[in-house]
């Protein structure tokens, strides 16, 4: 069976740590600042004017600047992706808005984004409006798995963001952030 490189077509590889020049990663947050900002206050429809095709072009240019504000901890750019009314399924939701999983969310963040931490994503997939991938991250000294996790988001592209996400998470060390973790992610 062949094997599939799941970054061929993407503008950055996120599927192991240090693929990534330093000078993409500041373009990848300016990218991802930008298309939060695309966001429309209504769901757009899908239709001949916003194509399933487009949408999905529009998550795979999307993705690596998702992946690039996990690492640096931009909270600002994470919530940004999402819609007032997500939907998020995981295993202490359900979460319906911004508000109900942000506590919970943040300490996530914080553990998976820490210094000496890196996150990888070793499967991605997309189909119109859905994105699969499946995450890791590793100790960097240590090498060892110290959470992991595969996620599907219903993103509407840059003109709709996400509206749902579900997500098995399993920590291995840690589950809740010291606070000194936490004051690391930006708002």
């Amino acid at each position: 069976m062949a094997r599939t490189n799941y970054y061929a077509h993407l503008k950055a590889n996120y599927s192991q740590p240090g693929l990534v020049p330093d000078t993409q990663k500041a373009e990848l947050i300016a990218e991802g600042l930008r298309i939060v900002g695309l966001k429309e206050a209504t769901l757009p429809t899908i239709g001949p004017d916003y194509t399933l095709e487009q949408i999905e072009e529009e998550n795979k240019d999307w993705w690596p600047t998702h992946c690039e504000a996990l690492r640096q901890g931009r909270g600002d750019i994470l919530t940004g992706e999402y819609r007032d009314d997500l939907v998020y399924f995981c295993q202490d939701g359900p979460y319906s808005g911004l508000e109900q999983q942000k506590e919970r969310e943040q300490h996530w963040w914080a553990l998976i984004a820490q210094p000496g931490v890196t996150m990888v994503w070793p499967i991605v997939m997309f189909w119109g409006e859905h994105t699969f991938f499946e995450w890791k991250c590793l100790d960097d000294e240590t090498h060892e798995t110290i959470a992991k996790g595969n996620v599907t988001w219903v993103r509407r592209g840059h003109r709709g963001g996400c509206y749902l996400k579900t997500e098995q998470l399993t920590f291995y060390r840690d589950v809740f952030a010291p606070e000194t973790l936490l004051k690391l992610i930006t708002t």
